[in-house]
């Protein structure tokens, strides 16, 4: 579980006591300090995975520490590029990339891709020669193993993220005469905690990679292995040490033989770094089950109800009670609505905050912010020492018509 700092602890203490709608809050120090570690090696080149939390200045953040942007729509472009980054930082992934949505990106000046399909090359490549220029892409690659995990990303089902080597075998490159094929780009396992797990796939990615590339007559320059660094959300889990990341990521860079290594990073970089402060409406007994009634749930922390797994929490206040376990649940009218199980003092009451960590990433910009019309949530930074309010709340008339 990550710790507040005392600060930042003292100035939500002074704050929620005004409040009654949850909210989130950005510790953009810590934030700051986390990826400027990241970014003092020289195996991979890193992107920032804008979806998993597009707020200005996280994006700031990540751009001062030297990350690269990886975006996935033309919402997410837009909010790059108006933090003054330059397009040619932009890679462009996601499964619907449209022809609509290709011209788009290559108005804005973007010329890196990543394609997921025969009809992408195709439209990459015409959209590219009306232009007169030359787009630098990757091939997305699926691949299948028997025994594969299974997760959000796909593991070893079925998924709309690129193409399996035989599909792919179909390609001749030198058709596509606007293109440079510059590598490869795999992605299938979400939030891994165990190092060794992780270096152990990504070696058994390199041999039908390379062979790929040598069918397709391909020199592979770039391997792109996309994120699935976790984060730990259940305690007794260890964090992931970055060290031991970079060293079997030089091990693969040299067994590929390529020039660059590239991954997206998005819950790894940003997760640490924010909180959800969420009121306690009451508690209550059912079943000889304690209860915990919220007035913010799954409307604004989807991921429990998408993966069954609870972002860590604990309360604001100190207590010197016993602890109890509680099911939390949220204000919707849903079963769904549960925040998970947690251990917590036992006078928990009316009026008290609870704090969920790890919400930096995949927080309100995943959620379901509009079912059953309940309040949007404001958004806090936390940064030398001071805390300010860059979104407040709004109420469902913001939205309603």
């Amino acid at each position: 579980m990550t710790t507040l700092s005392t600060p930042l602890r003292e100035q939500l203490t002074a704050l929620c006591p005004d409040l009654d709608i949850p909210f989130f809050v950005y510790d953009l120090d810590a934030l700051s300090a986390h990826v400027n570690h990241l970014t003092t090696q020289n195996v991979v080149k890193l992107w920032y995975a804008v979806k998993a939390n597009p707020l200005s200045s996280v994006l700031k953040t990540l751009d001062t520490a030297g990350f690269n942007f990886d975006v996935a729509s033309r919402g997410e472009l837009t909010q790059v590029l108006a933090q003054d980054i330059a397009a040619e930082r932009v890679l462009n992934t996601g499964p619907a990339k449209s022809p609509a949505q290709i011209q788009h990106f290559l108005d804005a000046g973007v010329t890196t891709f990543v394609a997921e399909s025969l009809n992408q090359v195709r439209w990459l490549n015409d959209a590219a020669q009306q232009r007169q220029q030359t787009l630098t892409v990757l091939l997305r690659v699926q691949l299948r193993w028997p025994a594969g995990d299974k997760n959000p990303l796909g593991g070893d089902s079925l998924t709309p993220f690129g193409l399996g080597c035989e599909q792919w075998q179909q390609l001749t490159l030198r058709d596509y005469p606007a293109l440079d094929f510059a590598g490869l780009h795999i992605f299938q396992w979400g939030n891994m905690l165990d190092a060794s797990k992780l270096a152990s796939l990504w070696q058994q990615m390199v041999p039908p990679l390379t062979e790929l590339s040598q069918q397709l007559g391909m020199r592979l320059r770039i391997l792109d292995l996309g994120g699935g660094l976790g984060v730990p959300y259940e305690s007794g889990q260890q964090a992931l040490d970055w060290d031991q990341v970079i060293a079997s990521l030089a091990k693969i860079k040299a067994e590929a033989g390529v020039q660059e290594l590239w991954m997206e990073l998005g819950r790894y970089a940003v997760a640490q770094c924010g909180y959800y402060l969420n009121p306690v409406v009451e508690q209550k007994c059912n079943y000889d089950e304690h209860q915990l009634i919220l007035a913010g749930g799954i409307n604004h922390l989807l991921r429990p109800a998408v993966t069954s797994q609870a972002f860590p929490v604990q309360a604001l206040r100190a207590s010197d009670t016993a602890q109890r376990q509680y099911h939390l649940h949220g204000p919707l009218c849903t079963a769904l609505d549960h925040l998970g199980s947690h251990s917590l003092p036992d006078d928990l009451a009316y009026g008290d905050w609870l704090v969920f960590d790890q919400c930096g990433a995949y927080g309100f910009t995943e959620s379901m912010p509009y079912f059953l019309c309940h309040e949007l949530p404001a958004e806090y930074v936390f940064t030398q020492g001071q805390l300010y309010c860059i979104r407040h709340s709004e109420t469902a008339d913001y939205y309603l018509r």
